[in-house]
């Protein structure tokens, strides 16, 4: 577990914070015109490229419980390699870039208080592991430039997850439109097409043994 204090099952304060943080994002979201959404995020998958995506999220039932009960399957096959952002060195990133790789894609903001509480546990997930199978991809959506994130990151011993960026909150907007965020945090379970096994908004405990049994019977699939 995590050297801060570890979540049990989220708590009805951490639920109702989850649920303000909601409001704010689609606030902030009025003022990322249209043109955001063209971000590749959500957009149904052609000539059956997630089909097996399907069976992958009804294998995964058994392991959505407890701390990630909350993971629910889409409804309807859902291609996300394009998403995009920005990496580390500012230069364009999309989920192509990790083809191969089961990914926990996690959507977080300084301003969102659920966000920063779970985000030593994802820390903590990707340090025990993250390796070439898998990895924690938690996109930040902070507008304006990158001192408060990578300031919270220092000072909460974030070492372990790699720094990406969309300070344009594109990707939050895209996943909105598709039904599939409605407040922060957002975190989505991709297969290594590229594909939506599962998704869930709200905070949950990533470096419990229910996060680490499905993450490994994700990777195993």
């Amino acid at each position: 577990m995590t050297a801060k204090k570890p979540f049990g099952l989220p708590s009805v304060k951490l639920v109702l914070l989850a649920a303000v943080a909601g409001v704010v994002a689609g606030a902030a979201a009025v003022y990322v015109k249209e043109a955001g959404y063209g971000n590749g995020i959500g957009e149904m998958a052609s000539s059956g490229q997630c089909e097996a995506a399907k069976d992958r999220a009804a294998a995964l039932t058994p392991f959505t419980k407890g701390q990630v009960a909350a993971m629910t399957a889409p409804q309807s096959p859902i291609s996300l390699q394009n998403v995009s952002f920005k990496g580390a060195d500012g230069q364009p990133l999309s989920l192509s870039n990790f083809a191969g790789k089961t990914l926990l894609l996690n959507l977080w903001a300084t301003w969102c208080v659920p966000c920063r509480e779970e985000m030593p546990a994802l820390n903590a997930l990707q340090k025990s592991m993250g390796n070439d199978k898998f990895e924690v991809v938690a996109v930040n959506i902070d507008t304006g430039d990158d001192e408060k994130p990578k300031a919270f990151r220092t000072d909460h011993g974030i070492d372990q997850l790699g720094f990406y960026r969309d300070n344009s909150m594109g990707v939050f907007n895209a996943l909105k439109k598709q039904g599939l965020a409605f407040g922060l945090p957002v975190t989505l379970l991709i297969d290594d097409k590229g594909c939506l096994v599962s998704a869930m908004n709200g905070p949950a405990v990533w470096d419990s043994d229910d996060a680490k049994k499905l993450i490994k019977a994700a990777i195993a699939l």
